[in-house]
């Protein structure tokens, strides 16, 4: 068994095809099989070196570890090879019409209410007529001939698949600058390099009924592929993803403080029937199962994978942390914070909260109260007791309790409305900080 991830380097990873980087990963690792990284990069005009370092930086940052790589760009003499083999078969035929003619043609055939399919005039060109068109500066385009009747497979996911080819146009596979497309490379490097199980997303289905095609014309068993097509990735509302992939680029989740493991975790288990949890590496692996995945479209819902980070970060050992924290940060500030930080760019917060410098909130209504917390608060040494006995004193000067007590303290020495305890949080402030801070918050 061989899987492959075959991404362009057009631009970042974003969570839509680090989805089928994850499924691809866990199905090989699961199945004892092979994960090939191919990187895709026949598009001179758009393939960029810096995307293709960012696509391998991503997938080491998710721990998806590939046995082999490849890279389109480095396969051009093979292609040739290819293609002068399906001219010579007939199967790829030589165009000369303009994109104007061809949407003419379209129109034409919408009127007189036929599909726009392409006419094939081009099959009928005679060697004359193309000599002719040469000599007149013209150079082709080729189209793939594609056989009569369906291409079927039984799909992992979707189950029994069937594409009608006569309802489809011959399509492009070799442009007139002579480049060649995504859909005849990939079949080519499919067969060439092993793979055995092709798993991406259900906007390639009647991709797959071409490229089964293709791989016919080349000598391949009607069976030498297995495919899965998971569903499209939906927003929590229903709508498509593909609109707000910016902000849901894997560079971007990093930077926002999201755990790799998390996103694993997330896209292993959206769209199936198993519950999102946080799981370490060898538990998705274990854990993967593509029958599980579901044939309706998947929502994506940021909520839940904020959800299991926060999970993912409260139970993260300090050892663990440790990359994420100061330097200088204990073990007793990451167990007094993790339960509340979300994401691991909210940490450099709570270290300014304890050991650096903030800006309290005005409090006019609650400044007679808080210098009331001034003056009560213990003098050095501080102990266990210290929060205890500045709250009870506190209590007695002022005669607050509850909300109307903690509130203006929280707020005072913390700038936030909720977050860790503050009986915690005061020791390990000190005596000097939280001075500084009441009185900050009294002249605010």
């Amino acid at each position: 068994m061989k899987l492959r991830f075959a991404p362009s380097p057009t631009g970042y990873l974003h969570v839509g095809n680090a989805r089928q980087a994850v499924a691809n990963f866990l199905y090989a690792r699961r199945h004892g099989g092979r994960f090939l990284l191919r990187i895709d990069d026949t598009d001179t005009a758009r393939s960029k070196p810096e995307y293709e370092d960012a696509i391998r930086r991503d997938l080491k940052w998710l721990g998806l570890d590939w046995d082999e790589e490849a890279r389109q760009s480095e396969r051009m003499g093979r292609y040739a090879e290819v293609i002068e083999k399906l001219k010579a078969s007939g199967r790829l035929y030589p165009c000369f019409e303009s994109e104007q003619e061809l949407n003419a043609k379209r129109e034409m055939r919408i009127k007189a209410g036929k599909p726009p399919l392409y006419d094939r005039a081009m099959l009928k060109l005679t060697p004359d007529q193309r000599a002719r068109a040469e000599a007149n500066g013209k150079v082709p385009y080729w189209r793939f001939r594609l056989t009569d009747g369906s291409r079927k497979w039984r799909d992992l996911v979707m189950g029994d698949c069937s594409v009608k080819l006569t309802a489809i146009s011959d399509p492009v596979l070799i442009r007139v600058d002579g480049t060649i497309l995504y859909t005849l490379a990939s079949v080519i490097d499919d067969l060439d390099m092993g793979i055995t199980h092709v798993v991406r997303g259900e906007d390639h289905v009647t991709n797959t009924g071409v490229q089964i095609d293709i791989a016919d014309a080349l000598g391949a068993k009607p069976d030498r592929f297995t495919f899965a097509h998971l569903p499209l990735l939906l927003d929590s509302d229903g709508g498509k993803l593909s609109k707000r992939f910016d902000s849901l680029g894997l560079k971007s989740l990093r930077a926002d403080g999201i755990e790799p493991m998390t996103i694993v975790s997330y896209l292993a288990r959206v769209g199936t029937s198993d519950d999102p949890e946080v799981m370490t590496m060898e538990e998705a692996i274990a854990s993967y199962d593509l029958s599980h995945v579901s044939k309706s479209a998947a929502r994506f819902d940021m909520r839940q994978l904020l959800a299991l980070n926060r999970r993912a970060l409260h139970n993260l050992p300090f050892e663990v942390a440790r990359e994420h924290l100061p330097p200088e940060a204990t073990e007793d500030f990451w167990n007094a914070v993790r339960g509340n930080v979300d994401l691991t760019a909210e940490i450099p917060h709570w270290w300014d909260v304890t050991q650096g410098t903030i800006i309290p909130p005005s409090q006019p209504d609650d400044r007679v109260f808080l210098q009331q917390a001034l003056d009560t608060l213990p003098s050095e040494p501080w102990g266990e007791t210290t929060w205890t006995d500045w709250v009870n004193a506190l209590k007695a000067a002022s005669g607050r309790k509850g909300k109307a007590l903690f509130m203006p303290l929280r707020l005072a020495l913390t700038g936030e409305d909720s977050g860790p305890d503050l009986h915690t949080l005061l020791g390990l402030m000190g005596h000097a900080r939280t001075v500084t801070r009441l009185k900050d918050a009294i002249h605010a």
